[in-house]
């Protein structure tokens, strides 16, 4: 190896030092209200919006909030998913359909900067037989909020603001809640070890050029 091409060397292990600290480029998702319909005990992403299904009566329909990637990647709705359950105090009634609604609001890591997700619930909605689940989810969830693209953005008034946003992973409003928060939240620096272990690279390199030139003088 020639004195001349050590320093180049030198600097590329420092960079790849350094640069292996980032690690993966954090993923982006979107903060919005995923729509799921059930059936034989399971959930599946809804392949329309609640404003083009027109559910049976009986149905089972879901919202959860969430910061997801895609649809393979949304957070299913949680809790009691069952229609008994859900309708047993709501009576049939002639000319209408009842549908059980799971609205889950999600976490506290999921929830915009500012605001709490309220706890879980279901609802039955007692609705017309022609009713579609937007029009049964206005009649047990007001108020509802919309954007210019019919996109829901919100049940129950949940959230206040933003709608379909798109957020990175590890933002810091998506950062664990508690006392022990700041140590989760990661530091915004590198690592004392790869600073370290740079300053190590960096005084081998030095010993290495300083042993070579003195045995050229020698």
């Amino acid at each position: 190896m020639t004195l001349r091409g050590l320093p180049v060397l030198l600097l590329a292990a420092v960079v790849l030092a350094l640069t292996g600290l980032a690690g993966p480029a954090h993923a982006t998702g979107y903060r919005y209200w995923s729509f799921w319909e059930r059936a034989g005990g399971q959930w599946s992403y809804a392949d329309r919006g609640p404003s083009l299904a027109r559910p049976a009566d009986g149905a089972v329909q879901g919202f959860r909030f969430a910061v997801s990637e895609n649809s393979q990647d949304a957070a299913k709705p949680r809790g009691d998913a069952s229609f008994a359950g859900i309708c047993a105090g709501t009576e049939p009634r002639p000319d209408t359909k009842r549908v059980a609604l799971v609205l889950d609001f999600g976490t506290r890591p999921d929830a915009p900067s500012g605001e709490t997700p309220p706890a879980p619930r279901t609802a039955c909605a007692q609705v017309a037989p022609d009713a579609t689940t937007a029009e049964a989810l206005a009649a047990v969830a007001k108020p509802l909020r919309y954007d210019s693209n019919a996109l829901l953005c919100a049940i129950a008034g949940y959230p206040a603001k933003g709608c379909g946003e798109q957020v990175a992973a590890g933002a810091a409003d998506q950062a664990p809640h508690g006392p022990n928060a700041s140590d989760a939240s990661g530091d915004s620096g590198p690592a004392l070890g790869v600073w370290a272990g740079a300053a190590a690279v960096l005084a081998l390199g030095g010993a290495a050029v300083w042993q070579t030139r003195r045995r050229r003088r020698a």
